[in-house]
């Protein structure tokens, strides 16, 4: 059964028109998710040896491991990484390059469902920026299962959809456009009757409590609705340089040229990468 956006919507104002619309709109919560990535890079270096090549495949097999927290209102919310001291999850430095894995704990995501926008820190570049843009609709399609997740009934949704992308390989001469099909899973409660979800996931009518994306996957481990003692905040995120989606995609775009251009023609010397974790 392939439900539409709009569908959804009006099912949700439907959902909240029922007697429990008192408690809806006052409902407010914190969710923490345990996040799961597998890290998939291809290897090719002639320097290495096969001791080598093999250990950072053993390594990369580890999934990393982050947890986040979702807070929010009815039509707001704020998703951030949780403070930790564990710092291993970063890809050490080689032969000049850097990645990151583990991202800013202070960078927050900010959704407003009534205004269909969003705000997001981003660092890039060693420089902070603010992408503001509109919530991109998705098309769900509603799937006829239910499981338990903790106390809470959930059902399963999915969308599919293919996207234009852009692949970078050392030695390259330009990047490669290709079509990538994505496949996104993902169960929800209406017995918690808010359209909010882990990262930019939203739109169901009920708090989506697991994500399974490929390799990634978000899993719901508690969830604290209207905490009395510690009463919820919600964060609009103002620092850094303001941008559009569009745009911050073109910085990453010409940085990832400037890249190209530095390492191209180095397949026959080769590089080495290390993975901390």
């Amino acid at each position: 059964m392939r439900v539409t956006l709009v569908f959804l919507v009006a099912l949700f104002i439907f959902t909240l028109s029922a007697p429990q619309a008192i408690l809806a709109q006052q409902l407010s919560g914190r969710v923490y998710y345990r996040a799961s990535n597998q890290i998939m890079i291809r290897i090719d270096s002639a320097e290495m040896n096969p001791e080598e090549i093999a250990e950072a495949h053993q390594i990369m097999k580890k999934p990393w491991e982050r947890n986040f927290i979702l807070t929010f209102f009815q039509t707001e919310s704020n998703w951030k990484q949780v403070e930790t001291i564990d710092k291993e999850s970063t890809l050490e430095q080689s032969d000049g390059m850097t990645i990151n894995l583990s991202g800013r704990e202070d960078q927050v995501l900010y959704k407003n469902l009534a205004k269909q926008s969003y705000a997001q820190e981003q660092e890039f570049m060693g420089k902070e920026f603010l992408i503001k843009d509109v919530l991109e609709p998705t098309e769900w399609e509603l799937i006829d299962e239910t499981k338990k997740i903790g106390n809470y009934t959930s059902h399963k949704a999915i969308f599919t959809k293919i996207v234009d992308s852009r692949r970078f390989s050392i030695g390259m001469a330009e990047m490669e456009n290709v079509k990538d099909t994505i496949q996104v899973i993902v169960w929800f409660t209406p017995e918690i009757p808010v359209a909010h979800g882990p990262e930019d996931y939203y739109g169901l009518p009920g708090l989506i409590l697991e994500v399974h994306n490929g390799g990634r996957a978000f899993y719901c481990e508690r969830i604290e609705l209207n905490p009395e003692q510690d009463p919820i905040f919600i964060h609009i995120p103002k620092k850094g340089k303001t941008v559009n989606s569009k745009e911050f995609q073109s910085m990453q775009e010409e940085s990832m040229k400037q890249m190209m251009k530095r390492y191209q023609g180095k397949q026959g010397e080769g590089s080495k990468i290390r993975i901390g974790g």
